[in-house]
C-alpha cells in the first residue's frame, strides 16, 4: 500500500481577513513531492483556511490513490486534536469542515500528527503565495510558486548535515549556538573521513569551556493589572509598579546585593521593569542598559482583559492563538513565533556583549518564559505550563560550545 505523507497549512491577515491555504502530498519513502494545492479564499479566520487545507490535500492525495496510507502533519494543533477526536467541534463554521474532510478517505487510512510551524514551511510558503496572489486579484498558480524548491534545498540540507542545523525559534536547544552546532558537523564529518581520528565528545568533556553567560532572569514587580491577571503586554498602556510592586522590587535588589554576583543590568523599555531595574541598579551601584527586544509581547486587541473577558469576546480567536505559535492576538497582536524570534536576537546580542559576566536581565513573563524553553529546547507549547510569579528570579548559564543550562526557575524565597 502506498503511504502519502500530506502537509497543510491556512492563514488569515487580520483573522478573520484575507485568507488562504497550502497542502502539499508527499511519498512517504522517497519524499518526493507528488502534488501541491493552494487557493486563496477570500475573507476567513485561520481556523478556517486551515481546514481548506487538510481538505484539500486529502483530495489531492486521493487523486492519486484512493487505497493509500495517509500521514497528516499539520502545525495547527486545533484541527489535529480535532480530527483525531481528542477535542469537541463546538464552533458551528468548523463542523461542516471537519465532516466534509472526514468524508475523503476511511477513517483508518488517515493517522494526525501535530508538527511545530518550522516543519511545515512548505505548506505555510504555498499559503502565503496563495494570500498573495489574491492580493493582487489573482489565484495562486503553480508555475509561479517557489515552495517545492525550498523544500528540496531544505531536505538536501538537512541530508548533507552530520549534525541538526540551527533552526533557531521554536527549536533552538543551544541557545545562540549556530556556529557552534555548524563547526561540530564539520568535525564529525572529518572524523568520518578520517577513520583513526577519535570524534569530538558530546556532553561533560575534558575542554575548559571558561566562565559562562549567566542570565539572571527577573521578572518585573507588580502592578496594578498583575494580581487581576490582565492581559499587560507592549501594545496597550505601560502601568508604573503598584506599591506591593515597589516593595517586591526592594526586597529583589536586598538579595542581589547580598549575593554579589550581578555585573550588569539589561532591562525591558517597558516602565514596570526599569522600575524594577533602578530599584536593583541602584542598590548594586550600575547602570541599567535598555533593550528594545526584551519588551513583552503585544496582546493587540486582547490588552486589559482577563482571560476569561477574551474567551467571551473573542472565542475563535483565543482558542487558534492556544493551539498554534504563528497565531497573533486578534486586532494586529504579536505571535508566540514573533516573539521567540525577537527574543532569540536579542539574547544573541547580549551574549556577545557579556560574555563571561553574570547580568540581571529584567523583562516579562513571555520573554523569561522564551528564554527557558529555547534553553532546554521545549516545544512552544511549554510556555503555557511554567508558573512566573511578579518579582520571580530565573537563571540560565550559556557556554561557549553553544549549550545552555537552566539553573533556576520561578524563585521567590527573597519575598518571604
Amino acid at each position: 500500500m502506498p503511504k502519502f505523507v500530506v502537509e497543510a497549512d491556512g492563514g488569515s491577515r487580520g483573522n478573520p481577513g484575507p485568507a488562504g491555504y497550502g497542502a502539499v502530498v508527499i511519498d512517504g519513502v522517497t519524499g518526493e513531492t507528488l502534488a501541491e494545492a493552494a487557493e486563496y479564499i477570500g475573507v476567513a479566520t485561520n481556523n478556517v483556511a486551515e481546514y481548506k487545507g487538510l481538505i484539500a490535500g486529502l483530495k489531492a492525495a486521493k487523486a492519486l490513490d484512493p487505497a493509500a496510507d495517509i500521514h497528516v502533519r499539520m502545525d495547527s494543533k486545533l484541527v489535529v486534536e480535532q480530527m483525531s477526536g481528542r477535542w469537541k467541534i463546538k464552533h458551528p463554521d468548523m463542523k461542516p469542515l471537519a465532516a466534509e474532510a472526514g468524508r475523503i478517505l476511511p477513517t483508518g487510512q488517515v493517522r494526525y500528527e501535530w508538527i511545530p510551524r518550522e516543519k511545515n514551511k512548505h505548506a505555510d510558503r504555498l499559503a502565503n503565495e496563495a494570500m498573495d496572489a489574491g492580493k493582487k486579484g489573482k489565484q495562486w498558480e503553480p508555475s509561479g510558486s517557489t515552495a517545492e524548491l525550498d523544500s528540496k534545498a531544505g531536505r538536501k540540507a538537512t541530508r548533507s548535515a552530520a549534525a541538526p542545523a540551527a533552526l533557531g525559534p521554536p527549536g533552538d536547544a543551544a541557545a545562540g549556538a549556530a556556529k557552534a552546532r555548524a563547526a561540530l558537523a564539520a568535525s564529525f564529518e572529518l572524523s568520518a573521513a578520517v577513520p583513526e581520528q577519535a570524534a569530538p565528545s558530546v556532553g561533560w568533556g575534558a575542554a575548559d569551556l571558561g566562565t559562562p553567560a549567566t542570565f539572571v532572569l527577573l521578572r518585573h514587580g507588580e502592578t496594578a493589572l498583575t494580581p487581576e491577571k490582565r492581559f499587560s503586554g507592549s501594545g496597550g498602556g505601560d502601568p508604573e509598579l503598584s506599591a506591593v510592586g515597589r516593595r517586591q522590587a526592594d526586597a529583589v535588589a536586598t538579595a542581589l546585593a547580598a549575593r554579589g554576583t550581578i555585573q550588569a543590568v539589561v532591562s525591558s523599555p517597558l516602565l514596570r521593569c526599569r522600575e524594577t531595574a533602578g530599584a536593583v541598579a541602584d542598590r548594586l551601584g550600575l547602570d541599567v542598559d535598555v533593550e528594545d527586544g526584551l519588551r513583552e509581547t503585544d496582546f493587540g486587541a486582547w490588552e486589559g482583559m482577563t482571560f476569561a473577558e477574551v474567551r467571551e469576546r473573542y472565542a475563535d480567536d483565543l482558542s487558534a492563538w492556544l493551539a498554534s505559535p504563528g497565531v497573533a492576538p486578534t486586532g494586529g497582536g504579536e505571535s508566540f513565533s514573533a516573539v521567540a524570534t525577537r527574543v532569540a536576537a536579542t539574547r544573541d546580542a547580549l551574549l556577545a556583549r557579556y560574555a563571561g559576566r553574570t547580568v540581571l536581565v529584567v523583562t516579562h513573563v513571555t520573554p523569561v518564559k522564551t528564554l527557558v524553553r529555547l534553553a532546554l529546547g521545549a516545544p512552544p507549547e511549554s510556555l503555557f505550563r511554567m508558573e512566573l510569579s511578579a518579582a520571580s528570579l530565573s537563571a540560565v548559564a550559556y557556554y561557549a560550545d553553544g549549550n545552555a543550562s537552566l539553573r533556576l526557575l520561578n524563585d521567590t524565597s527573597h519575598l518571604r
